[in-house]
């Protein structure tokens, strides 16, 4: 059984996917490990990086070469200042050389040096090979990015399977996590606290938890204070800016926690909420389609859903929300991620954008669902909701691009979950028919049946029939 954190499913980083850029990206930066530990990062005179299938496909709009340079570079994706990306990037390509790791300067001709095959490996379809050169040796290490930027080797996932989980309440299923709540008497929120706190002090989890939020808050308002057309060729028109400032009006603030405040003021009709909530999601995935500063909720293509789901629940559903009620909200998001991802995927390369924008929004509406007073079997039920109506959804972004349709889906994915979540409130759980571990099975079963082509190759669907020319 494997362990699997909160922090895990929520990851700090920089966009526009998780899969093929934030993956790559530390794929690269455990590549430089492996140097160090074997005492010749100094002695390499080249690297060369192969990138197979998904990654190769859609690579270039997803920025998968830039991530491989710039974690090649020795940048952390969590720390860099975003602004220093171009000049890391035009460095590396106006002088054709890099600096290994921030250790040792070498040739690099990313034209050259990063080759893009179209031919999957067999493990998993985001595959990636680094391979350095010495006078005497050649070092290769083979990755593959598995979605939500976690990275492994082969040989990795296999000791994986054989390790036991070290959670005070290791959870695998649905149907466990809730005979621990019954058992316990507790919410599912504080059964997936005790887990963390077994790895982790009080205060740490505390500040990571409110860290990820405050990124989060910070997304949402840089994306909702940003004009202009997005970067990539399509002359994507951001949307956030124009709905932010007719939903706002006048009133005055100066940072993002005096904005939140103020939005508590505005008219809350529906239609102003479906437009807030639609907001909120959008600007946090034309910051991400910008190579911003994201989190990755599981996803980065899917990490609107989340906070754009919380920020409803503290401006318009309950004002007196505050520090508890976010860490109860990523708590259970957090958990029910790892549930998809240990019965199914969060990979759209594996199983189109169900295992994206379905995941995302069943966290959010498990997570709401308990912040709303549901009991765990409700929360279970409105995760299961949420998904059970996103089941198929594939993966085709127009040109290999976060964008189209990606960015839209987000925020369909945020008002389903609020709409699932209400669902289960109003529902006796013990009247459910479809249990969430079955909409866990049946969603990997409908990723094995799908085809190749709707599974982020861009073979397929809307990439296919709407080209560049149309845009």
């Amino acid at each position: 059984m494997e362990c699997i954190s909160v922090f895990d499913m929520l990851k700090i980083g920089v966009g526009p996917s998780s899969s093929h850029t934030l993956g790559p990206w530390r794929a690269a930066e455990r590549f430089l490990a492996k140097l160090r530990e074997q005492g010749v990062i100094d002695t390499i005179n080249s690297v060369n990086v192969d990138l197979y299938g998904s990654l190769s496909l859609t690579g270039k709009g997803h920025a998968t070469d830039l991530a491989v340079m710039l974690g090649l570079s020795g940048a952390d994706p969590e720390y860099i200042p975003v602004e220093s990306i171009d000049v890391i990037i035009s460095a590396i390509k106006n002088k054709n050389e890099i600096f290994l790791g921030n250790e040792i300067i070498i040739p690099f001709h990313a034209d050259k040096d990063i080759v893009f095959h179209r031919n999957f490996l067999p493990f998993h379809a985001n595959g990636l090979r680094f391979t350095a050169i010495t006078d005497t040796n050649e070092y290769t290490e083979t990755y593959y990015s598995i979605g939500g930027g976690f990275v492994v080797q082969e040989d990795e996932n296999d000791a994986a399977e054989k390790l036991k989980c070290a959670f005070p309440f290791p959870v695998d299923k649905a149907t466990e996590l809730l005979a621990y709540c019954e058992k316990e008497n507790k919410k599912i929120s504080e059964i997936v606290l005790a887990n963390e706190l077994s790895m982790r002090s009080e205060d740490q989890v505390h500040n990571e938890l409110l860290r990820i939020w405050d990124t989060m808050l910070e997304c949402m308002y840089i994306g909702c204070h940003t004009e202009g057309t997005l970067p990539g060729g399509l002359n994507v028109r951001r949307r956030a800016y124009d709905m932010h400032k007719n939903l706002i009006g006048v009133l005055p603030y100066e940072d993002p926690y005096s904005w939140l405040q103020i939005i508590r003021q505005t008219e809350v009709k529906f239609r102003q909420i479906l437009k807030w909530v639609s907001c909120f999601a959008l600007a946090v995935n034309e910051v991400n389609a910008s190579l911003g500063r994201v989190v990755t909720a599981p996803t980065n293509g899917s990490a609107g859903v989340i906070p754009a789901v919380l920020m409803y629940y503290m401006v318009i559903e309950n004002h007196e929300a505050d520090e508890t009620h976010i860490k109860q909200f990523l708590l259970v998001a957090g958990e029910v991620g790892s549930i998809f991802k240990k019965g199914a995927t969060i990979s759209a390369a594996m199983g189109g954008c169900q295992a994206e924008i379905g995941v995302s929004s069943a966290m959010a509406a498990a997570a709401l669902c308990e912040v709303m007073g549901g009991t765990p079997d409700q929360v279970l039920m409105a995760a299961e909701i949420a998904m059970e109506h996103h089941l198929g959804l594939t993966c085709d972004p127009i040109g290999g691009l976060v964008q189209i349709p990606c960015i839209e889906r987000n925020t369909m994915g945020a008002i389903k979950a609020i709409n699932a979540a209400e669902l289960a409130l109003e529902t006796d759980a013990k009247n459910a028919k479809v249990p969430l571990d079955k909409v866990v099975n049946t969603m990997w079963e409908t990723a094995k049946d799908m085809n190749s082509k709707y599974k982020e190759t861009s073979e397929g669907g809307l990439a296919v029939g709407v080209g560049l020319a149309d845009c």
